[in-house]
């Protein structure tokens, strides 16, 4: 570790004493980089592309670049006042200390693929902390099968990309993530991170052996040094109640020398409704090696509005075993060999980011980290643990036709998944059939317009209420919905956030809460959704 890194515990209260007595017109950017200066031994005049004031012209480049949904990317919406674009360990510790010496709220950014954009918009004064640069993968295939450091500001396409590079020589290997190559992975892995190996592997965070984490008190931990109480929390609890992630250790997984993928749409009047229904009782039982996502949509058809069912698959293995597992299994999918397409992993995962043509194209498209310009978007999600009636199915088609731009899109549970503890990570919904994520995009701005494509959305989601889990109707902490529940992080703090712990965590959030009153007893790392700490008991007269 560089010198400077080292002195900076020695300075912090130092820096803490002469920062109460600033003189009143000395600004916040100035403060904070006066603070940050010291921590680091770093002149200010070196830290112009680090320390970002809303003067800077870098400042609004450098925040826009990872807004993923354009509803937070308006002149009206909430900016920070400063952004810190950390290009090492040592601004990310002299950013915690610095922001909490002058009091305000910290953002941790990885990816921001954060749907409700809790990750760079809040309504009090606040800092972005983003940590797009710390994005190094180290990958060791001589470790017991293949392991890979990674930082939290990777994209999954680097670290798809960096496993094939260093695996092409040792078999093939891959690991069990999300399917959007842009999404960052320290958000996705600290959220539990899931993807079409879910069956197979479970959660991304199942293969977490080791992490690298600031605390509140500008401390670098690793699992031995924050205990195994902490690492747990971070391991699907999400990471930015309990402090920086700046990196995971990952255990990487086989995976066969080719796979099969395959698309089949179907609409209404080809009977989509009886693959629909039938899908429920195969997809969560089948073949751990088979992971069939669902995606229902309302499309229109020779003008007559209608609701098109497709079937998206990974199978680890070939075309031939994949037929004729489905052929006696699924035969309402009347799947036919010209659906399907053998190739390899790599492959697979360009196929899965919508390249059709993934057989010719280079991997090296995994390393873009610009997606297609972001829409406006609303998220939300349920989980279901009874197969819903043709009767419900029909029932829910009809509205996604009134809904319009409304889209469904259902993850199957069951193999791996269900043989892993509730309790085992933070995640608390393993044993469920299959995950629904409810989604609507549109194109034109404006409140209006927004108004009312979040209204169907919500809408909506009153219809899908007798179908999916109650007492609480759970929900993914990775598909952040603000919807369910805010903290205000006032005397009610605990009581707002079990409205929605509960929902993210279950029984989960119990432990989390006394993680986070043990770690962070002063809720330094807070946002809309984070973890309370325990209420304090009234001293007694």
């Amino acid at each position: 570790m560089k010198l400077s890194c080292l002195v900076f515990l020695i300075v912090s209260s130092l820096v803490s004493s002469s920062l109460a007595t600033a003189p009143p017109n000395t600004s916040i950017y100035e403060s904070f980089l006066q603070c940050f200066s010291n921590q680091t031994g770093a002149p200010p005049e070196k830290l112009c592309d680090v320390v970002l004031p809303q003067s800077s012209a870098s400042f609004t480049p450098t925040l826009r670049a990872y807004i993923r949904n354009a509803r937070f990317n308006t002149s009206t919406s909430p900016k920070p006042l400063l952004v810190i674009a950390a290009r090492s360990e040592c601004h990310v510790q002299a950013t915690v200390l610095c922001t909490k010496s002058l009091n305000f709220q910290l953002k941790t950014r990885s990816g921001g693929h954060d749907y409700d954009g809790v990750s760079y918009i809040s309504n009090r004064p606040f800092f972005v902390l983003d940590m797009s640069y710390l994005r190094n993968i180290t990958v060791d295939m001589s470790d017991d099968g293949g392991s890979a450091w990674v930082g939290a500001g990777a994209t999954l396409g680097e670290v798809y990309y960096n496993i094939w590079q260093s695996s092409k020589t040792h078999g093939t290997h891959g690991f069990p993530a999300g399917v959007c190559p842009t999404v960052g992975a320290g958000g996705h892995i600290s959220g539990g991170g899931y993807g079409n190996m879910i069956r197979k592997y479970g959660l991304s965070v199942d293969y977490v052996t080791d992490a690298k984490i600031v605390d509140v008190n500008g401390r670098i931990l690793d699992r031995k040094s924050m205990g195994e109480d902490l690492f747990w929390a971070i391991g699907g609890g999400g990471g930015a109640s309990f402090g920086v992630i700046l990196s995971f250790k990952i255990k990487l997984v086989p995976v066969p020398p080719r796979v099969t993928v395959f698309r089949v749409e179907k609409t209404l009047v080809e009977n989509a409704l009886d693959m629909v229904h039938k899908w429920q009782f195969v997809a969560p039982k089948t073949s751990p090696d088979l992971f069939m996502r669902l995606m229902l949509q309302p499309v229109t058809r020779n003008t007559t509005q209608t609701v098109r069912a497709s079937v998206v698959a990974l199978f680890l293995g070939k075309q031939s075993d994949l037929m004729s597992l489905l052929t006696k299994e699924f035969p309402e999918l009347g799947l036919k060999p010209e659906n399907c397409t053998e190739m390899t992993w790599i492959q697979s995962v360009m196929w899965w980011a919508n390249n059709d043509n993934a057989t010719v194209i280079k991997p090296e498209i995994l390393l873009d980290r610009n997606p297609d310009s972001a829409s406006f978007l609303k998220r939300k999600s349920d989980y279901v643990e009874k197969e819903i009636s043709k009767d419900g199915l029909d029932f829910l088609c009809k509205k996604l036709m009134e809904a319009g731009k409304l889209g469904l899109v259902f993850n199957p549970y069951g193999g791996k998944m269900s043989e892993v503890a509730t309790t085992a990570t933070p995640f608390p919904h393993r044993k469920r059939l299959f995950k629904v994520q409810h989604s609507m995009n549109w194109k034109d701005p404006g409140t209006d317009v927004e108004s009312s494509f979040m209204e169907k959305t919500r809408s909506f989601y009153s219809y899908m209420a007798p179908f999916v889990t109650k007492n609480p109707r759970h929900t993914y902490l990775n598909y952040r919905d603000l919807d369910i529940g805010i903290n205000s992080h006032g005397p009610n703090s605990y009581r707002e956030a079990e409205v929605y712990g509960r929902k993210y965590f279950g029984e989960n959030f119990d432990r989390l809460v006394k993680v986070k009153t043990a770690v962070d007893p002063e809720n330094f790392f807070r946002d809309e959704q984070s973890i309370p700490t325990l209420p304090t008991k009234p001293s007694s007269s």
